[in-house]
């Protein structure tokens, strides 16, 4: 197991993260309990402002659907990033933050006019348009309103990224962007030069997440920069901005290795450099999308461990009072996590249990075949390397509220999501009166 930023066990025996005993933010907030690291947050962001806008003066911009609130966009934006949106709730979102719009570039595979609207009300700093039909609506609703906005392009490389099926996104066979080899990013281009409303500023490409393999970057970065080259000969248009996305891969179980970020920005910005000398092309501004490699580390969850059922020779379930619907990682993408002991760090494990969420489904589990020590209905078990894709993805399946969110530094803890109660589950139900009447009927019948 491996702990990271200001995690450490305290005398008391307890796992501590940001000066916070955890047993002691599990009595105080309740569990499920989502907890976020202000200091390795921090950190993170730091470390890619560093190796990037200090070093070779391209920008940074954090994916917002990794994890995102007020506080959380909040911090970005005192680290001197930009925000990454994909809808008009992370939009809203960042507005209410008082994110400086500039900053902020609106991603998104389909989205709505009244979402379009919303951004150039907002006067977002890029819209990054996915496909034919947005660009044309994109500019129809520009010169309703007597704009012009400035657009990225996203393109579809056909790079091979190491990692899930489910998170690759750069792949010809996509439903994200527009794709080089067929002609369509092309067409696309030609097409966002001859519209009036829309100002064309570059490109952009995403090719997936969670990946360790650097050189996948350089191969997308030499694909894009090609066909940059491309546009040139074909229209005269040079980009100015090159969007690589984001994607780099976090530790969340043994054997995985991820790279740092200096690297990662040396392998990029290498490539990119040495294309654009080779084609006799001006460098453009590089901008990266990184989420996952921020939040991911920076976050654990605390869960109270309820009934446990051993099948002798075959498996021992320990359940928890979540799941699924804080986390539905595992059930998704198989993927995997290392838990703790949190009331009792310095214990051997002795045994191999499996731990279940309270979901009624058979795979509602969070973690399959982990070798811990004895536990007993009452402990505290954390789940690390949770900060990227739980919150965010997290959802009210059996009706279960969605867990709290604190921030810890310094030994403060301070709650930035409130837990869900029940009123909040039927906040927006409706009653319609006939069903209404019909109950009063019943109800007078008895």
């Amino acid at each position: 197991m491996k702990l990271q930023g200001t995690m450490q066990v305290n005398q008391k025996n307890h796992l501590e993260i940001g000066g916070c005993d955890t047993v002691e933010l599990a009595r105080e907030f309740g569990t499920p309990l989502y907890v976020i690291d202000e200091t390795l947050f921090r950190q993170n962001c730091r470390a890619y402002y560093q190796a990037f806008t200090e070093s070779y003066g391209a920008t940074v911009i954090y994916a917002s659907k990794t994890l995102s609130n007020l506080a959380v966009c909040s911090m970005v934006e005192q680290e001197g990033l930009g925000l990454d949106v994909v809808s008009g709730g992370e939009l809203y979102t960042a507005a209410k933050a008082r994110f400086p719009m500039e900053r902020v570039y609106f991603h998104g595979n389909n989205k709505s006019p009244e979402e379009l609207r919303m951004a150039l009300e907002y006067k977002v700093g890029r819209i990054v348009v996915d496909n034919r039909y947005e660009l044309e609506t994109l500019n129809n609703l520009a010169g309703e309103m007597g704009v012009k906005v400035n657009i990225l392009l996203r393109l579809s490389p056909g790079v091979e990224a190491h990692t899930h099926e489910y998170i690759k996104t750069g792949q010809i066979d996509s439903k994200f962007g527009l794709v080089i080899e067929n002609g369509m990013a092309m067409a696309g281009v030609k097409r966002a030069l001859q519209l009036p409303h829309v100002q064309l500023t570059g490109f952009h490409c995403h090719i997936g997440s969670q990946i360790f393999e650097l050189q996948s970057y350089a191969h997308a970065a030499e694909v894009m920069m090609g066909f940059v080259h491309n546009v040139y000969r074909e229209t005269g248009f040079v980009a100015e901005e090159l969007n690589m996305g984001g994607g780099l891969g976090i530790y969340y179980y043994q054997g995985d290795r991820p790279r740092p970020v200096k690297e990662y920005a040396d392998v990029l910005m290498t490539a990119v450099k040495n294309t654009a000398a080779a084609l006799d092309l001006p460098v453009p501004k590089v901008i990266v999308e990184p989420g996952r490699s921020i939040a991911g580390p920076a976050g654990i969850t605390l869960y109270t461990v309820g009934a446990i059922k051993d099948i002798p020779g075959i498996r021992k379930y320990v359940a928890v009072d979540g799941g699924m619907g804080d986390n539905p990682r595992p059930a998704l993408y198989q993927s995997k996590y290392e838990a703790c002991v949190a009331n009792r760090m310095h214990e051997q494990p002795v045994e191999k249990v499996s731990i279940a969420g309270k979901c009624c489904e058979s795979g509602d589990m969070l973690i399959r075949d982990i070798a811990l020590p004895s536990l007993q209905p009452g402990d505290i078990l954390a789940v690390l390397g949770t900060g990227a894709y739980n919150y965010s993805m997290s959802m009210n399946y059996n009706r279960l509220p969605r867990p709290a969110m604190i921030l810890v530094n310094n030994g403060r803890a301070d709650l930035i999501v409130r837990r869900e109660d029940y009123c909040d589950l039927i906040r927006n139900d409706v009653m319609p009166d006939r069903l209404r009447s019909n109950l009063v009927k019943l109800a007078s019948s008895r």
